[in-house]
């Protein structure tokens, strides 16, 4: 876990998931979700917010595209927490802290730490994710966003940690077994909408 005592955005689970709640990203309602986050939300300690299932931890968790493409990720060996070790993550994204003023507000921040461009692309709110089967999904929920990089070129920051290029669907399918439960969650729902007709 990273700074025990960093101030995190949570919501009251109630205010933002239904009942038993669900595994995997829902389409509809993140309008409603965006609006429970802005009148319910608040900063806890993010130790005791990591203990406490009644609360939610907003992640705003980007998957950027680039046309047909994914940006793909591996996590190095040298990055912090070893059980994400050569995992592969199509997702940029971190807790929401005091300075940021919105889900938004810290998705720009989130880009401009995580990821190196010259431009900021339009982020599109497009899910929310939930999967309440392990301790640490249990009390976090992600909005995911969607963004398109247009052919413009892109860059990790900490190249000691990350890895990432864009990548075809099939390739990014072919690692999807080796992906964070969070990323191989929202692949699988962004390859179904790609899929649907319309």
């Amino acid at each position: 876990m990273g700074n025990p005592d960093e101030q995190v955005l949570v919501v009251p689970r109630a205010s933002i998931i239904e009942g038993d709640g669900w595994l995997g990203v829902r389409r509809d309602g993140i309008d409603a979700a965006l609006d429970a986050v802005r009148r319910h939300g608040s900063f806890m300690r993010r130790g005791d917010a990591e203990e406490d299932p009644t609360h939610k931890q907003v992640i705003p968790y980007l998957v950027l595209r680039d046309g047909e493409r994914w940006f793909l990720m591996r996590r190095t060996k040298a990055g912090g927490d070893a059980r994400l070790h050569d995992l592969w993550s199509i997702g940029v994204g971190g807790h929401l802290n005091p300075g940021d003023g919105d889900v938004a507000g810290g998705l720009r921040r989130e880009w401009a730490e995580e990821v190196a461009a010259d431009f900021v692309p339009t982020f599109v709110p497009v899910g929310l994710l939930n999967d309440d089967t392990t301790p640490v999904g249990a009390v976090h929920v992600g909005v995911v966003f969607v963004a398109d990089a247009a052919g413009r070129p892109v860059a990790i920051r900490e190249t000691d940690k990350l890895e990432g290029s864009f990548a075809t669907t099939a390739a990014t399918a072919a690692v999807r077994d080796s992906m964070e439960t969070w990323s191989r969650l929202v692949f699988d729902a962004l390859v179904e909408g790609d899929a649907e007709p319309g």
